[in-house]
């Protein structure tokens, strides 16, 4: 680290003085200064231990061939063939189920906008019609 900056992790005026004045205008800006001061100098260490331990996570599911794929959908054999012919089965139901809801959905969306379209339509023929009435009224008055 260079110990000739004028901020650096250590007790030094400026350090002290950028603590008070963080304190002094918005606390949480003083208490991180305080925090650099006292643990300021093991930063690049932080980063490098939790990478390496990130890494090594990721490595070990790797390795005992998981690859995250209980995540992603895939499923294992329970060891039971008649389970895991009935499991999946069921899952092939449930998917149709799903696939039946959304279609269901997705025609009762297209009704409420036909309607809102409907309504909105006659909302306008109807304000025409008025506009239409009193550009007629209008017109007879001025004559």
């Amino acid at each position: 680290m260079n110990t000739s900056a004028l901020i650096r992790p250590a007790w030094t005026p400026a350090t002290i003085a950028l603590m008070v004045l963080g304190f002094i205008f918005f606390w949480p800006l003083g208490l991180a200064m305080l925090a650099y001061i006292i643990w300021g100098d093991r930063l690049p260490g932080v980063k490098r231990d939790i990478n390496q331990a990130t890494d090594e996570f990721v490595g070990k599911c790797r390795r005992k061939g998981q690859d995250f794929s209980r995540f992603t959908g895939g499923m294992q054999s329970s060891g039971n063939s008649a389970f895991d012919d009935w499991r999946d089965e069921e899952l092939k139901r449930l998917d149709e189920e799903r696939r039946k809801l959304d279609e269901a959905r997705s025609e009762f969306e297209a009704h409420i906008r036909e309607l809102r379209r409907a309504r909105d339509r006659e909302e306008f023929e109807r304000f025409m019609a008025e506009r239409r009435k009193n550009t007629s009224k209008d017109d007879v008055i001025e004559l």
